[in-house]
């Protein structure tokens, strides 16, 4: 990765509130193209609201969001939409709909926005599906009848399908038993082997350790003076986990420390 390149995806002096609540203030940051950028930060601290302006799901309340240097603001719907499908996102609960069985959930955007013929999605269908593990032998099961482990794994087949340049992961292993966990780690990191830029948000730190290139960590803006900047690290892996940072390292160590002070004089 070449840090000289135009950011896949940035974010210029961003701010965004929902009525009176402040969640993110004058956050800038920048996605290089093939690289891996891991997300991390307490709950509510605006990780998943960043992603989703990222995506240009959420406008920012100011600042500008671009897409390899462009102002997305500058962009009609239909543009951002187009350009939007170059976009592979894995949801939490991986979000498949549970009337559609795992081949229609993986075939939806295929079939969606392609002119491919069926038997042309069905090789591509199969094709990310073995990529993440399973067999056609699941192409006829409904959501309900998958472990969470197998959900994610047809959610990320199904973001596959339309070949993204960039791929957006909200906490990927939550709710994921170690060893899963490690299996969709695993398959996170070899995403990004495929020249694809990833944008993980995640608590996990051993998610952490096996993909990310850079880290960002945010700080809940409700408990920062208002001189504070709320990303309180940037930097690779290495650094993070030798960041003797109070904030940084108790949360990498998983250590309550200084909060449980804080609740207790709340």
């Amino acid at each position: 990765m070449n840090s000289l390149t135009t950011p896949i995806l940035e974010l210029r002096h961003v701010s965004r509130q929902f009525g009176t609540q402040h969640v993110l203030r004058d956050i800038s940051l920048a996605v290089h193209p093939g690289e891996t950028l891991v997300i991390i930060g307490e709950s509510g601290c605006g990780k998943s609201v960043t992603m989703k302006l990222l995506m240009a799901l959420l406008k920012p309340t100011s600042g500008e969001v671009l897409w390899n240097g462009n102002p997305v603001q500058q962009l009609n719907e239909r543009e951002i939409s187009t350009r939007r499908l170059k976009y592979g996102y894995l949801f939490q609960g991986a979000a498949l709909f549970d009337s559609m069985n795992v081949f229609e959930n993986v075939a939806f955007g295929l079939r969606q926005n392609t002119n491919l013929k069926e038997d042309q999605i069905l090789d591509i269908v199969v094709q990310r599906l073995h990529e993440v593990g399973l067999s056609e032998d699941v192409c006829g099961k409904k959501p309900a009848e998958l472990s969470g482990g197998m959900k994610k794994r047809v959610g990320l087949a199904r973001a596959l399908a339309l070949d993204p340049r960039v791929m957006f992961f909200d906490e990927p292993t939550t709710g994921l038993d170690p060893i899963m966990s490690d299996v969709i780690n695993e398959l996170i990191f070899r995403t990004g082997q495929r020249d694809v830029t990833n944008v993980v948000v995640t608590h996990d730190m051993r998610t952490v350790e096996r993909i990310a290139d850079k880290v960002i960590m945010f700080f809940p803006l409700a408990r920062l003076d208002d001189h504070q900047e709320q990303i309180i690290f940037r930097g690779t892996k290495d650094e993070l986990f030798a960041c003797e940072e109070t904030q940084v390292s108790q949360f990498v160590r998983g250590e309550a420390g200084a909060r449980i002070e804080e609740l207790h004089a709340a």
